[in-house]
């Protein structure tokens, strides 16, 4: 059975009950479809790391409900039955460095069988096959996770939790602090990975080109509330509404907003640098393409 992810009137207080409470999650509701590549969006403190923790029960919803494939999540949910939910749902901080502890990497991508009954061979030979899967080398396998470049941790990380063979990936900021290449590197084997295992993607990203790019569905938090969902073409079709919430487009669409005011026409606005150029061409005029 494919896992879908829905929340129900799901409310979130940290330290309920205390003088400190923070009401961090009002009132979601919202479907994460199997199969998806869903992206997460909103400003800092919008809530969007609360909400993902959700999705394989790190966190209980203070009120309403969660229900994960044929599980249902509830504040009464006790700690001991969930073990074979977070197997499911896998979950990559947003520095991933932080879930590396092992001495070796592939001691560390090994660890999360073998805390789940896999025999310690039988885990080595899987941690070999997913480090091949997101392209580490071997010859990294004996080495400290610590020695490795920050891209290289990150696919340590991934690889580690790819090695439970969840079925929906959670992702938070996985290409914070890498350069342009290390960035497009991270997001194209995320991408494969869908792909070729049919994964249900969830990501957390302040790059709006990433959204365009590879999400077919937005959510937009702020405040801990769901401020809008929809798909890309959707959410980014309203520049003010995203301005107004300190938002960003991306960068083919802000650039298409620009044009506009200097006369171009779009019939729709387009969201990657292809569409762009597909739209803007036959506008130009004749003779101002030249080929050398």
């Amino acid at each position: 059975m494919a896992t879908d992810i829905t929340f129900e009137q799901v409310n979130y207080w940290y330290q309920a009950g205390t003088p400190f409470a923070v009401h961090a999650l009002k009132d979601i509701n919202l479907k994460i479809k199997p199969g998806s590549f869903t992206a997460v969006i909103g400003q800092t403190g919008s809530g969007k790391s609360t909400l993902i923790q959700h999705f394989n029960a790190l966190l209980k919803p203070t009120s309403g409900t969660v229900t994960i494939g044929d599980r249902v999540i509830t504040n009464a949910t006790k700690n001991k039955h969930l073990k074979p939910l977070r197997k499911k749902v896998g979950m990559v901080f947003q520095f991933p460095e932080n879930q590396l502890f092992e001495e070796t990497v592939i001691k560390d991508i090994a660890f999360g069988p073998q805390n789940f009954g896999v025999s310690e061979t039988d885990a080595q030979a899987l941690a070999k096959r997913m480090a091949g899967e997101v392209g580490l080398d071997e010859s990294l396998l004996s080495r400290s996770p610590f020695d490795l470049s920050g891209g290289q941790m990150r696919r340590v990380a991934i690889a580690g939790v790819l090695a439970l063979e969840p079925e929906v990936l959670v992702l938070d900021e996985p290409t914070a602090g890498l350069d342009p290449r290390g960035r497009s590197e991270i997001m194209q084997l995320v991408t494969r990975l869908r792909e070729e295992q049919g994964l249900t993607i969830v990501l957390i990203t302040h790059q709006m080109d990433d959204v365009a790019n590879y999400a077919d569905h937005v959510i937009v938090m702020g405040h801990g509330k769901l401020l809008k969902q929809g798909s890309p073409r959707a959410i980014f079709s309203d520049p003010a509404w995203l301005e107004g919430h300190e938002l960003g487009l991306p960068s083919a669409t802000k650039l298409a907003y620009e044009l506009q005011q200097g006369g171009f026409h779009f019939d729709q606005m387009p969201l990657k640098i292809a569409e762009l150029a597909d739209q803007i061409v036959p506008q130009l005029p004749k003779g101002a393409i030249t080929h050398e």
